[in-house]
């Protein structure tokens, strides 16, 4: 894997200048700023119009060049907005950037999602389930197997204790989930859909009134299970309107329920792992979402997950 050099905002400035061709050939320039302070800056805002992104490596530039193809793909069956390119190319030998259009916006962490946004999102779950898996397969999408939720159930479990000594978690919460209801919530044969993976609050374009305009970041996306996004949901949006959203996209209890506890687990381990140094998402975010992936939500009552009239892709 080759890695790339560390942008600058002078590398930035001059690869836009060129792009946009705004301030002539000596000129300054559009303004350029990093999206993240922290580290390591391949994502800038570029003016007030556009976003650039710069591959940090040969891997991400492979997914860059899949997704500009991707995004055209999905563009079509979602109600929400999806990235419009406006140049891309090498920024740096066999490194991939893409120039997009900003999506106007806040993101999820800034603005709650209302009633109607919910819908927005059933729309984006919908839909992503009517892409035709053989036109993905034939832009080079991966497929993911199902994880396994009772590994993932025995990780949280050790992480709880570990929680609740740091007195950030009560351990018994997790006794919800049992062996045997990990098995029941295990992932149903033949239900592969496209899976954005990455639905993070920063991801999701959100409108002050609460309605979801857009969706960023398409660069992950697998062919797999779909519990996985309505898990990103439950982090990003918490799990009732996770939930109400994935129960109007037409998704029954079952998928429901394991994308809640998928994000439950997760949720758990990682906080874990940053309390112990390990990982890199801060931990006001990480409480966060294990605050909004642990909201009750009416379903859990339900004893018996039905079948009847469910569609699984």
């Amino acid at each position: 894997m080759t890695q790339a050099p560390t942008p600058t905002a002078d590398t930035v400035r001059r690869l836009v200048r060129a792009l946009l061709k705004e301030g002539g050939a000596d000129g300054p320039g559009p303004e350029v700023r990093p999206v993240r302070e922290e580290g390591a800056a391949f994502t800038w805002w570029v003016g007030t119009r556009h976003v650039l992104r710069l591959a940090p490596d040969r891997d991400a530039a492979v997914r860059q060049r899949r997704e500009l193809r991707l995004r055209d793909l999905v563009r079509p069956h979602v109600p929400v907005a999806v990235p419009t390119g406006v140049a891309h190319g090498e920024w740096s030998p066999g490194l991939t950037y893409t120039l997009d259009t900003k999506v106007p916006g806040g993101t999820a962490e800034e603005h709650e999602v209302s009633a109607v946004g919910e819908a927005d999102l059933a729309g984006l779950l919908g839909g992503l389930r009517e892409v035709p898996p053989r036109q993905a397969d034939a832009l080079g999408v991966p497929r993911a197997a199902p994880r396994s939720l009772e590994a993932l159930r025995r990780m949280a479990v050790a992480a709880a204790e570990r929680l609740a000594r740091a007195d950030e978690f009560e351990a018994p919460r997790l006794h919800q989930l049992t062996p045997p209801g990990a098995a029941q919530l295990a992932a149903q044969p033949a239900s592969a859909v496209l899976v954005h993976h990455r639905l993070r609050g920063e991801h999701l374009v959100v409108s002050a009134d609460g309605r979801v305009r857009g969706v960023l970041d398409w660069t992950d996306v697998v062919l797999g299970d779909p519990a996985e996004d309505i898990a990103g949901l439950a982090l990003a949006v918490g799990s009732g309107a996770a939930v109400r959203a994935a129960t109007l996209a037409g998704y029954g209890a079952r998928p429901c329920l394991r994308g809640l506890w998928l994000a439950r687990c997760d949720t758990v381990v990682r906080l874990a792992e940053r309390l112990d140094g390990r990982g890199t998402d801060p931990a006001p975010l990480l409480r966060t979402q294990l605050r909004r992936a642990w909201e009750a939500i009416l379903l859990e009552r339900v004893t018996e997950l039905r079948e009847d009239g469910e569609e699984e892709g």
